[in-house]
């Protein structure tokens, strides 16, 4: 087993709460995920709470986005925890975290983590490949386009 973390960071020109409620409501993750356009048909559902603690979203899709699910594990006002489970194209489980830091500016520095262990095929996979260069561009992607839809 081999222990990987991958983090990315944007300063965001919007306030915590407003970006808040674009990380805690899976339904709002359309707007900005990376991974939105990896699959036209993309199957998507929505179940538990509406928003934070509960909150529970998997999807289907395609070779390329795979299948899987992720649940709200923890929502702070500055902080958001996500239980995320790889189904397809490979099984995997890992912790998710997203901070919401004030600036002095008046903006909001947001981090995206994740964390876990890579294990068996995907063990070997990390040691040629590292996590980081495998989804750091994805976390960028997200960023991006978190940062465009708090600032529209």
């Amino acid at each position: 087993m081999a222990e990987f973390e991958v983090v990315r960071r944007v300063v965001v020109s919007a306030d915590p709460t407003h970006i808040h409620t674009l990380i805690d409501n899976f339904r709002e993750w359309t707007k900005w995920s990376p991974w939105e356009d990896l699959d036209p048909q993309l199957q998507r559902t929505y179940s538990g709470a509406p928003s934070g603690v509960g909150a529970h979203y998997a999807w289907s899709g395609n070779r390329k986005a795979g299948a899987g699910n992720m649940e709200i594990v923890s929502d702070a006002e500055r902080e958001i925890g996500i239980r995320l489970e790889f189904l397809k194209p490979f099984k995997a489980t890992n912790q998710v975290d997203f901070e919401l830091n004030p600036t002095e500016s008046g903006a909001t520095e947001v981090v995206w983590r994740m964390t876990g262990q890579q294990q068996g095929l995907m063990a070997l996979i990390g040691k040629v490949i590292p996590m980081d260069r495998m989804v750091g561009k994805d976390f960028e992607k997200g960023l991006t386009r978190l940062k465009a839809t708090a600032e529209a």
